[in-house]
């Protein structure tokens, strides 16, 4: 969705980040939290320094109050630390991590890798709702006129600002040799919200003062990956949709067994019957979608329901497990019909 860009400007998906600058959060709530920390990683530690952000970012999950992570790292010449973002609920639990004796203990694991302690501020804050929905947008900016670029940005960001349901924005930086592109996050609260800006007339006219800095202007709306399939609280598809990892190990459980059944009775029956391949693969796709949509995918809903949900704090030990289970019952099916065609 890009809303009438000129046509010099095209669209495609757009999924690498680089460095994260300071956002926007109008009519943020006070409760929610953000922490940001900084750290210098001594060369040759790199690879270390990721193992021990994984690390973290595990061990945060046990934590009440804990609503997610994000990494970013180094930009050479520009931006010489490693960005770290960690969202709460509020400041009590932020409070209480920052205080916990398994923090401690992983600062005292990742010192050695550091040339100096941590720089680290929190901001007042909250981070989008459960239907809150995200443009990422990726430009490519005419050597020489980085300045020009960012000025520009400054002037769409202040617009953007006076829209309804506006939640935030993001500025993300080049890379050079791994990402050549700038980028921006548009946060709104709603999809209509955010339509409503990319779709206006001040927004076109911007655009139209950004064409000489701009070579080309790539536009993403991000939601869940199958936010369809999994609804949590009665709300519409993908509200309070739990993370994709987790919707596309549940998404594998049913569908295997849903095409290896089509596979072994109703596209055998239609290839025997002298119908084309194509038109068999077409009526055992149709087969799988409903199925899965109006049958197994509500099953596995709520048979998972309390791993799947994402408003329920749980280890990572909980999560450890669920995938297990999931894992054991992909192993019975594939026996399953290991045994049938044989």
């Amino acid at each position: 969705m890009s809303g009438s860009l000129p046509p010099c400007f095209s669209e495609r998906p757009w999924t690498i980040l680089a460095q994260v600058k300071p956002g926007s959060n109008r009519g943020a709530s006070d409760r929610s939290v953000t922490v940001v920390i900084s750290s210098k990683v001594r060369e040759g530690r790199e690879e270390e320094y990721r193992r021990w952000q994984q690390e973290i970012n595990e061990s945060m999950r046990s934590f009440a109050g804990f609503e997610g992570a994000e990494a970013y790292p180094p930009i050479p010449g520009e931006q010489p630390s490693w960005v770290s973002v960690f969202r709460f609920s509020d400041i009590a639990r932020l409070t209480g991590w920052l205080n916990s004796e398994s923090r401690r203990v992983l600062l005292d694991e990742v010192r050695p890798l550091l040339e100096e302690p941590p720089a680290l501020e929190v901001l007042a804050g909250r981070t989008p709702g459960s239907e809150a929905v995200t443009a990422v947008i990726s430009h490519n900016v005419r050597p020489g006129r980085e300045g020009d670029y960012t000025r520009w940005q400054d002037r769409v960001h202040r617009a953007e600002e006076r829209f309804p349901g506006f939640l935030g924005f993001e500025a993300f930086a080049p890379v050079p040799g791994i990402q050549p592109h700038w980028v921006v996050m548009t946060r709104f609260d709603t999809r209509e919200h955010l339509e409503n800006w990319l779709a206006s007339d001040t927004r076109r006219k911007l655009l139209d003062e950004g064409r000489d800095c701009v070579v080309d202007f790539d536009v993403r709306t991000v939601k869940s990956a199958f936010g369809g399939w999994f609804r949590f609280g009665g709300g519409a598809a993908g509200e309070g949709a739990p993370p994709n990892w987790k919707q596309a190990l549940c998404v594998l459980l049913a569908l295997y067994p849903t095409v290896m059944a089509l596979n072994l009775t109703v596209s055998r029956v239609l290839s025997g019957a002298g119908l084309p391949l194509y038109l068999v693969l077409f009526v055992g796709n149709v087969l799988s979608v409903a199925i899965l949509t109006w049958v197994l995918m509500p099953l596995v809903n709520r048979a998972f329901a309390a791993w799947l949900r994402p408003d329920v704090p749980r280890s990572f030990l909980a999560d450890a497990a669920g995938v297990l289970v999931i894992v054991l019952c992909y192993a019975l099916s594939i026996a399953v019909f290991a045994v049938i065609t044989r």
